[in-house]
């Protein structure tokens, strides 16, 4: 595949695969997207049109066993993602599968299971919160900036949900959704790469609109929480905090913080596109200063061009489908956590990547 164009097929032309990447792969010199399938004919034709592909398919099944195609990309809400995302590996292609990876755990392995047993490059995409300065935090906690951690505070607020009259948005539909809420896996995710997993979590959510409006006109139930508090004992001995809400208005900026045994750092960020400041603070110092984030270490949006790499060079794209299953897992026991009101331990199986 080193030199060959690489034909794109995409399932789902919603807004981030019109908004990202498609412009993303079309930059790329040798990637074509020549197939698309949307949830009705009419909205396939839609997207073939304003998008320009030339190939429309009714049925997404036809699309993946198509030989006009070598990825798949992935578009749909989670409830789609493992069922599209196995035939697609089935039939040989390659597959880019937007975030949240999956409706719970269970679609997570099925997911892992059907890469393990391909030899296509399968890929996810990342969050973009604290991306920007991701290759930083990473250097300073392995160059020991924080020594051992201690403590971590992730805070995610937003508005999104404060007006009660808000509709109801698809990612609050459990048949759809599945278990992901607000921003808890995307955080997820970026703790596991920056400090590990965790061992052990408890968790508490409340919903406080249980009802929201409908385009038809009526009302209809809120599956997914309003807000989730969840603490977790880390592998590395640390206790994380992680503090989530779509009611909360004025909240100003998110961040993480890591406290530990030499010194402390803190990434907060305007929302999740800005790329945000590190502040650090050694033992002996008497306040946190800012990190630059020089522009050899930043992480821009390259997710497109990553999974093109990938396929190039015959291997897995980056989040790989075991940092989601592992986010998944840990999304899973939050909300375990929270039905059966005890702590839950990690990992459920003892699977490796």
């Amino acid at each position: 595949m080193a030199q060959a164009t690489i034909r794109i097929g995409i399932v789902g032309a919603g807004s981030i695969v019109r908004q990202r990447h498609i412009p993303g792969l079309r930059k790329i010199p040798g990637v074509e997207i020549v197939a698309v399938c949307n949830s009705t004919p009419e909205s396939t034709a839609r997207a073939a049109h304003e998008l320009g592909i030339p190939r429309q398919f009714t049925n997404w099944r036809e699309l993946v066993e198509w030989d006009g195609i070598d990825a798949v990309l992935i578009g749909t809400q989670p409830y789609m993602h493992r069922e599209i995302t196995c035939a697609a590996l089935a039939a040989g292609k390659h597959v880019f599968c937007q975030a949240r990876m999956a409706m719970d755990y269970a679609d997570a392995k099925r997911m892992f299971e059907c890469a393990q047993r391909s030899d296509r490059t399968t890929m996810l995409c990342p969050p973009p919160h604290w991306m920007y300065g991701d290759r930083v935090m990473q250097r300073l906690l392995r160059e020991g900036f924080v020594g051992r951690p201690l403590n971590v505070v992730v805070r995610s607020y937003a508005p999104t949900y404060a007006d009660p009259n808000t509709p109801l948005h698809w990612r609050q539909i459990g048949r759809i959704s599945g278990l992901n809420t607000l921003d808890v896996g995307m955080c997820i995710e970026v703790i596991h790469r920056w400090l590990g997993y965790a061992r052990r979590v408890t968790a508490q959510a409340l919903t406080f609109y249980p009802e929201r409006p409908t385009a038809d006109g009526g009302r209809a139930p809120v599956d997914r929480p309003d807000t989730v508090s969840a603490i977790a004992t880390m592998e590395n001995g640390a206790l994380a905090t992680f503090l989530w809400s779509g009611v909360a208005r004025h909240a100003g900026k998110n961040f993480i913080e890591i406290y530990g045994s030499d010194g402390t750092l803190r990434y907060e960020i305007a929302s999740p596109t800005d790329p945000g400041t590190i502040f650090g603070a050694k033992a002996g110092d008497t306040e946190l200063r800012e990190i630059p984030i020089p522009p050899e270490e930043a992480r821009p949006w390259t997710v497109e061009e990553d999974f093109i790499r990938a396929i190039r060079e015959g291997r897995s794209g980056s989040p790989s489908f075991w940092d989601g299953l592992k986010y998944m897992e840990m999304t899973e026991a939050i909300f375990r956590s929270v039905e059966l009101g005890k702590a839950i331990d990690l990992p459920f199986e003892q699977l490796q990547p």
